[in-house]
């Protein structure tokens, strides 16, 4: 199933707000990383979960890559992402993706997986490996972990903080009123206990969440969920439009189209709040230009240390 954002059409007018326009991306550029992609047989959220961003973040020197397959163990219901029964864990997979890693000249790599409940440590050492063989390969990467919630298991969330990634990531993705409709086989609490944990196991990592909005929640949960992430201990968050993939009747459908002025003041919400960076725009993903959030946290931390 594709769709690009003008399949998406606002629930009122049958038409996506002016906002949504973007420059067009390097379409050679795609067409390259798609290329290698392809070759090496390894799997990019930008295209299973059919990311708007696509180009913008290639084109930065960026890219996300979905380890651990390409089928999810769970179904929630705002994700492009197919469900279904996993592939078999490939022990090759973190040497390939360092491989590529080094051939595209990343200088931010983000790994992310599909959930894989299946799994006695939800895939957590899959992720230790893959940080591992980036850092032997590419001395000069950065690298960004967004990993599922691991069922709040401790010794998964101890493996992957024993690595240090630069920021290790796990999505929120919506207020506590709606988690429950948004994304069944999650838990919003769990999530929090997650992120929190995570703080806690390794202070020195930053840490991040984001979540969607347009699923029919208010402001006054959207502060809420804020604060909630504070509280937890993350110092990144993202926030930004959910569009629903066209022609599905498994995903919640659009409520609302939020304005960029509204965007704006989320923003400026959770710096007030405490977040060392906020990200929060109409076609912002968890992923989108990974980097500049990283940046800005160690600029804020280096600003503190010294001054």
């Amino acid at each position: 199933m594709n769709y690009t954002v003008e399949d998406t059409l606002n629930p009122e007018t049958g038409r996506l707000p002016s906002w949504f326009k973007q420059k067009v991306p390097d379409i050679g550029k795609i067409r390259e990383m798609k290329a290698k992609f392809s070759v090496a047989g390894l799997h990019t959220v930008c295209q299973s979960a059919l990311c708007p961003n696509m180009g913008t973040c290639w084109e930065e020197g960026t890219a996300t890559f979905m380890i651990l397959g390409e089928i999810c163990t769970r179904a929630c219901r705002f994700c492009a992402v197919k469900a279904g029964q996993p592939v078999i864990v490939d022990p090759d997979e973190p040497r390939e993706v360092a491989s590529a890693v080094k051939e595209l000249g990343l200088k931010y790599a983000v790994i992310t997986s599909v959930t894989r409940d299946d799994l006695d440590d939800g895939g957590a050492s899959q992720f230790v490996e893959t940080v591992n063989e980036i850092r032997k390969a590419n001395l000069q990467t950065k690298v960004e972990v967004l990993i599922p919630d691991f069922l709040n298991n401790l010794e998964s969330l101890r493996k992957i903080s024993a690595v240090k990634p630069e920021v290790i990531g796990h999505n929120i993705e919506t207020v506590r009123r709606l988690s429950p409709v948004v994304r069944p086989q999650a838990d919003y609490d769990r999530s929090l206990k997650v992120l929190g944990n995570l703080k806690q196991l390794e202070p020195s990592v930053f840490i991040k969440s984001g979540f969607m909005v347009g699923l029919g929640e208010t402001d006054d949960e959207i502060v809420e969920v804020v604060k909630d992430l504070i509280l937890a201990g993350c110092d990144i968050l993202t926030i930004g439009q959910y569009l629903a993939p066209a022609q599905s009747r498994r995903h919640v459908k659009v409520q609302r189209f939020v304005a960029p002025e509204k965007f704006e003041f989320y923003k400026q919400k959770g710096l007030e709040l405490g977040f060392k960076h906020v990200m929060s725009a109409p076609l912002v993903r968890s992923s989108y230009i990974a980097e500049y959030g990283f940046k800005e946290c160690c600029e804020k931390v280096h600003a503190g240390q010294t001054g």
